[in-house]
C-alpha cells in the first residue's frame, strides 16, 4: 500500500479489456480500502482515455496493470514533485525483478535515454505517468489510432521545463523480450526514438501487441 495519504479517496478506475482473469472479483475485493470500480477499456490509449474521461481530479496517474511500484512512497513523491516544480509530466524509472542480464541491461538502457531525452524531447513510460488534468485535455489524451508507443507519441509533447523523473521506479517482467525477442524490442526502440517527427511511424501496424 502506498504511504500517500489520500489514497482511500482518490478515484481508482481499472480499465478492463475483456480480461478472463477475474478482474472485476479481484477488484471487489479492494473496495473497503479503496474507491476503485472497474470500466470498459480497450487498447491502451481507449483505455486511458476513458480513466481520464471520469477523472476530476488536478492530476492523473496512469499505471500499467502488470507492473509493481517499488516504493511505497512512489506515488507521494511523484505528486510532491510535479507540485513543487509546477509540472505536467512525472514519470520514473523501469525496474526488471528476475529475468536474465540482458534484459536488465535494456531496461537500464530505456532509464538512461529516459534522462537524457530531458536534453530535447523528454519521453514518458506509459508504465507510470502522472499528469496535470489540464494538460493533458489539452493534448488531446493517448492518440486512439496509435497502438504501439502512445505514451512517447503524448509525452514528446510536453516542454523540457515541464517534465520530470521521480526517484525509484516500478518492477516490470521480461515477458516482452520473451516474446518478441531483445533484438525486435531493441530496434522497435530505436526506430521510434529516430521517427519522433514522423507520426506515420506511430500510425503503422508494428504487431507490438500480437507479439
Amino acid at each position: 500500500m502506498q504511504d500517500y495519504p489520500q489514497i482511500s479517496n482518490t478515484k481508482v478506475l481499472v480499465a478492463d479489456a475483456g480480461s478472463t482473469d477475474g478482474t472485476q472479483n479481484i477488484v471487489e475485493e479492494f473496495e473497503e480500502l479503496l474507491n476503485v470500480r472497474v470500466i470498459a477499456g480497450g487498447r491502451p490509449s481507449e483505455g486511458r482515455n476513458a480513466g481520464a474521461a471520469l477523472a476530476d481530479s488536478r492530476y492523473i496517474l496512469f499505471l500499467d496493470a502488470d507492473i509493481e511500484l517499488a516504493s511505497e512512497s512512489l506515488v507521494r513523491r511523484a505528486l510532491e514533485l510535479v507540485k513543487k516544480k509546477n509540472l505536467h509530466c512525472v514519470t520514473t524509472n523501469i525496474l526488471c525483478r528476475g529475468g536474465s542480464l540482458t534484459d536488465k541491461m535494456l531496461y537500464a538502457s530505456n532509464d538512461m535515454f529516459q534522462y537524457l531525452s530531458r536534453l530535447h524531447r523528454p519521453f514518458s513510460t506509459g508504465m507510470f505517468m502522472l499528469f496535470d488534468r489540464k494538460r493533458f485535455m489539452e493534448l488531446g489524451g493517448f492518440h486512439e489510432q496509435v497502438h504501439f508507443a502512445e505514451d512517447y507519441m503524448l509525452s514528446k509533447q510536453v516542454a523540457r521545463s515541464k517534465f520530470g523523473i521521480v526517484r525509484g521506479g516500478v518492477y516490470t517482467t521480461n515477458r516482452r523480450f520473451q516474446r518478441m525477442g531483445h533484438f525486435r524490442v531493441a530496434r522497435l526502440f530505436l526506430a521510434t526514438a529516430f521517427n519522433f517527427g514522423n507520426q506515420n511511424f506511430f500510425l503503422r501496424d508494428h504487431k507490438y501487441w500480437e507479439a
